[in-house]
């Protein structure tokens, strides 16, 4: 119960589901999805550890960058069911439409040098 529980409190915040959604175009970076959401860096990486913790999101260091990922479900079959879903779910919602339309082309060496 409480695995499931974790995993459905992860996805109770919309700017949660905006990095689910964001994630399933490319892995991308805390400057990335900063930028992507025009949240602050503690909140995009809190929202980040929120959804490591119930399984949903994955990390990987690459010198100075941590690159993260959707996770591959492994670790919880209800974070592999929701984001096998969340794959079909909200692509018609105009934000999330416009959020994933413009993923491809935010670029962390764009972000920091300005």
């Amino acid at each position: 119960m409480k695995s499931f529980v974790k995993v459905m409190k992860a996805l109770s915040d919309p700017n949660r589901v905006k990095i689910i959604k964001l994630l399933q175009v490319k892995s991308m970076c805390v400057c990335e999805l900063q930028g992507a959401l025009y949240l602050a860096q503690p909140t995009v990486s809190k929202h980040l550890k929120i959804l490591e913790e119930a399984g949903l999101v994955d990390f990987r260091k690459d010198g100075l960058w941590v690159n993260y990922f959707l996770a591959d479900g492994k670790s919880s079959p209800y974070a592999a069911n929701l984001l096998g879903n969340l794959q079909h779910w909200l692509n018609e919602d105009l934000e999330i439409a416009e959020l994933m339309k413009r993923a491809p082309f935010i670029n962390r060496e764009d972000i920091c040098r300005g």
